[in-house]
């Protein structure tokens, strides 16, 4: 894309900006919620475009008034400045173009939702709960890393510690689009705490992360839900097994069940499993766009097949690889207490890389 196309894309956005932001003071559109949030949230995506926009625009007049200085003034001190400036504005545009090209790439609508966060133990039995409970541990550590909160919906402990299977939902800034990459089956390659050999076995736990569904997503009529109460189990205090706090819920026309008995209130355990509901149901459309591109990304970044084995866990070397990306890591300590922000980096770069080839700018 040539300097005038790239300037002439930024300034209609910066048009289309400037007409959402009146659009969301009109008294008119504020008091329609459903479009209120979906204009302000169109205004907000394009807040960094239109700031990079009008940076590359001074960027592009000042490496101008310095070539005009060049070229016409006399003065050798004011010349040896517009020369440095030319040099220095140069070397920058390039990259800065390369900024504001992945800005124009449409994001994936998703990425800036909160997320659900399912683990479940795989393959190995009692040691493949025991990492799933390691992974929820890693996963918890990051969260506190990034500010974002983090709630148990529904847990089922393994027999020998760990989880069988562990829900929960991820509030916080970009929540989705930056876990996204976990979705998969992550294997451990270690001693067993059970086993008496000193022999390492491999297990595995799957993780899958969804988008969670705002309340405008998706329309859930209550006659198609069944509600069943029934005693939660668990950690709870006295009311566990004495109140008919847990709730379960069953989306008739989908067979979709989900439930939750984390909270002492059947009110807000009714309001966490209608949350998590209404994300299942908008998942199965989303779904399908997931496959749709994973079609195009060879390193399977955000796809839809969570059959697929991501990234693998050595406890006697100490490493971690991402297989889709061949990236390894030898400070596996260091990762299992939350510090994987440097792979999901690296693929993000990754996936980035890949959606400036498949794109035309």
């Amino acid at each position: 894309m040539s300097d005038k196309n790239l300037l002439s894309k930024l300034s209609g956005l910066k048009e289309k900006y400037h007409a959402l932001s009146e659009q969301i003071s009109d008294p008119a559109i504020i008091s329609d919620m459903k479009k209120y949030v979906q204009l302000n949230k169109e205004y907000k995506e394009l807040e960094p475009i239109v700031a990079a926009g009008d940076k590359y625009r001074k960027m592009t007049e000042d490496l101008e008034n310095a070539k005009d200085i060049l070229q016409n003034e006399k003065d050798e001190e004011l010349r040896e400045m517009a020369k440095e400036e030319v040099s220095s504005i140069e070397e920058a545009l390039p990259k800065m173009e390369e900024e504001i090209k992945l800005l124009l790439i449409p994001e994936d609508p998703q990425d800036s939702k909160n997320a659900i966060l399912e683990i479940r133990g795989g393959a190995g039995g009692d040691e493949a709960s025991i990492f799933a409970g390691d992974l929820f541990r890693m996963y918890s550590k990051y969260c506190e890393k990034k500010g974002w909160k983090l709630e148990i919906t529904s847990q089922s402990e393994g027999a020998s510690g760990g989880y069988k299977e562990l829900i929960c939902k991820i509030s916080g800034e970009k929540v989705y689009g930056t876990l996204k990459y976990e979705s998969g089956v992550h294997r451990v390659q270690r001693v067993p705490q059970t086993e008496t050999q000193g022999r390492v076995h491999t297990s595995a736990a799957s993780v899958a992360v969804l988008p969670e569904a705002d309340e405008f997503d998706i329309e859930l009529n209550m006659n198609d839900i069944r509600k069943d109460t029934f005693c939660s189990s668990g950690p709870g205090g006295q009311s566990v097994n004495t109140t008919y706090s847990a709730i379960r819920l069953t989306h008739i026309p989908s067979g979709i069940v989900v439930q939750c008995q984390d909270e002492k209130s059947q009110l807000k355990n009714f309001d966490k499993a209608l949350a998590e509901l209404r994300t299942r149901l908008y998942n199965m459309e989303y779904e399908k766009y997931l496959n749709e591109i994973s079609a195009k990304r060879k390193t399977m970044v955000s796809t839809g097949d969570r059959s697929a084995k991501i990234r693998t866990y050595n406890y006697p070397q100490s490493r971690v690889t991402d297989h889709r990306i061949n990236y390894t890591m030898y400070n596996l300590p260091a990762f299992m207490d939350g510090a994987i922000q440097e792979v999901i980096d690296q693929l993000q770069i990754a996936e980035n890389a890949e959606r400036l080839k498949a794109s035309e700018l």
